[in-house]
């Protein structure tokens, strides 16, 4: 394929030449070989701009962003061992009196291989927001559940989950 698109270039440049004569014929294309080693610069220097395009998440100056984020591993560690006890202590006093105790425990039930991702958070000082996924090995099929997790503070540097993944 290679040797085909030589052999059209090589007669173009064969009838450019018995056309217009050498000199013409090299002045015209080293104009053409200028503009696209131009227009190749060009797109070299907009590739990091594009490539630049997704905004980091803003580092965090809030210590309880730590605790919080703290606060969502150690309730999503709770979710994936299966452990209802410590998942319940992380909760919000809302939630767990809006939830239904069934429902809690099924989400906490351990009936298959689990694991999760936290990604960065948003918020402010009182409240944040975690993207995670939430993922689940069955026979092994990998199911993955993107959604989030709303921690609010609930006193002096004490997070609770107040909504669950």
């Amino acid at each position: 394929m290679a040797s085909s698109e030589f052999k059209k270039a090589a007669t173009v440049i064969q009838r450019t030449v018995d056309r217009f004569g050498y000199r013409s014929a090299y002045l015209l294309f080293s104009v053409f070989i200028s503009r696209a080693i131009a227009i190749l610069l060009l797109l070299q220097m907009t590739i990091p701009t594009w490539a630049r395009t997704k905004k980091e998440p803003a580092s965090p100056t809030d210590p309880g962003y730590v605790l919080a984020l703290a606060t969502a591993n150690r309730f999503l560690l709770a979710w994936q061992t299966g452990d209802l006890a410590n998942g319940m202590v992380l909760l919000s006093d809302g939630i767990r009196h809006s939830q239904n105790a069934d429902k809690l425990e099924e989400f906490f039930s351990a009936e298959s291989d689990r694991g999760f991702e936290i990604g960065a958070g948003r918020g402010s000082r009182l409240r944040y927001s975690f993207p995670v996924v939430l993922v689940t090995a069955k026979a092994n099929r990998l199911s993955r559940r993107p959604s989030f997790i709303v921690l609010v503070l609930s006193g002096k540097n004490d997070w609770v989950v107040d909504k669950l993944p």
